[in-house]
């Protein structure tokens, strides 16, 4: 239902256009994991949120702060990917004047700026090994050290991470470390895929057309009937961004304010690319015609005749090669059993039998 959609604030400098902008709770399964959040929400315990790109995440964290006892204070998501190994530790834990070139003034990291509030680390299987372990230290002593300092400070922050990546594969290949993974991962939630919550997808589209309605002046749009059921079908591999982007598309090619089936461009599924390319190596098989049939059958039907026999071995073996050496197709094409058309095949020499293990 519209109702139950949240979204992003509207942040003009926010460049992730992977992000997805909106949430639903119109699934089962979404209002089994909205009833989850209300549940864990008021403890101070660390969340892993995991899920594909484009799932929403980020607004996942967004509804554990708002149903928490830190609502009033701030919310700060960071993309752990989106800075350099350098540029990482002082936007994280903040730096003193001069702790590094280009350093002109002190600055407070994203710990302190979160404090008593919310701090969602995004993409935390980015940070190399080095900022996990000072992280690690952040989350046990609930202080950090600025860069270029000795001084600690405290820091009263409810820390949530997320991830679309396997963080115990991670840890296997000595990517990430074991005990920052028990630390943050007291409770997990996984964010199913949008092909896997279909009750979600069309109360999200019409909330699209309504966003760029308000935004872009778009005229309304209504989906035929056909197009409601490509996107329930739909595979979702970009999930709710995907959807943002062809909603967006649909309304500015559809006509008369009616989104067609024909207005949704759609990748393929893995499952039906691996079959269009199974189809593309396999060998046409051979269209038969009636009238030849019925020659082949009625010439076979003969009697052993001197008159046809030469004939008959010709077009056997034109026919065992029109049908690519495939002694079953060959039998069909000219009526006959497949004993008959081998036992005939080896006496023409077409078919060569092992004899290994007869003798």
């Amino acid at each position: 239902m519209r109702q139950d959609i949240i979204t992003l604030p509207d942040i003009t400098e926010r460049s992730h256009s992977h992000k997805a902008t909106a949430q639903v709770f119109n699934d089962p399964e979404s209002k089994k994991l909205l009833e989850y959040i209300k549940q864990i929400a008021p403890s101070e315990a660390s969340v892993l949120i995991h899920g594909e790109t484009g799932t929403g995440k980020e607004l996942i964290a967004r509804q554990i702060h708002e149903h928490s006892h830190r609502r009033h204070k701030p919310f700060i998501a960071v993309n752990c990917g989106a800075f350099s190994e350098n540029l990482v530790e002082s936007e994280l834990f903040g730096h003193e004047k001069g702790a590094f070139t280009g350093a002109l003034s002190s600055s407070a990291g994203w710990f302190e700026a979160a404090n008593g509030g919310t701090l969602l680390l995004d993409e935390i299987g980015d940070l190399s090994k080095r900022i996990q372990v000072k992280l690690l230290r952040v989350l046990q002593e609930r202080e950090v050290v600025r860069l270029g300092s000795r001084k600690s400070i405290p820091v009263n922050v409810r820390v949530l991470a997320a991830t679309n990546v396997n963080l115990e594969q991670a840890i296997i290949g000595d990517q990430f470390r074991e005990d920052l993974y028990y630390r943050l991962n007291v409770v997990t939630l996984n964010i199913k895929p949008l092909r896997e919550r279909k009750g979600d997808i069309l109360p999200l589209a019409y909330h699209f057309i309504d966003k760029y309605h308000a935004q872009l002046g778009y005229d309304k749009a209504e989906f035929a009937d056909a197009a409601k059921k490509k996107l329930s079908s739909y595979w979702w591999p970009g999930n709710i961004r995907e959807l943002e982007n062809m909603i967006h598309h649909a309304l500015l090619i559809c006509q008369n304010n009616l989104i067609e089936s024909d207005d949704l461009t759609l990748l393929k599924s893995p499952s039906q690319l691996n079959q269009s390319k199974l189809n593309e190596d396999k060998p046409a098989q051979p269209v038969i015609d009636p009238k030849l049939k019925e020659v082949f059958h009625s010439l076979f039907q003969q009697h052993e005749g001197k008159v046809y026999a030469q004939f008959e071995d010709q077009l056997l073996r034109i026919a065992y090669h029109y049908c690519h050496q495939n002694q079953v197709k060959t039998a069909q094409l000219l009526g006959l059993s497949r004993n008959v058309v081998r036992s005939r095949l080896i006496e023409l020499g077409e078919l060569v039998v092992s004899r290994r293990g007869t003798e």
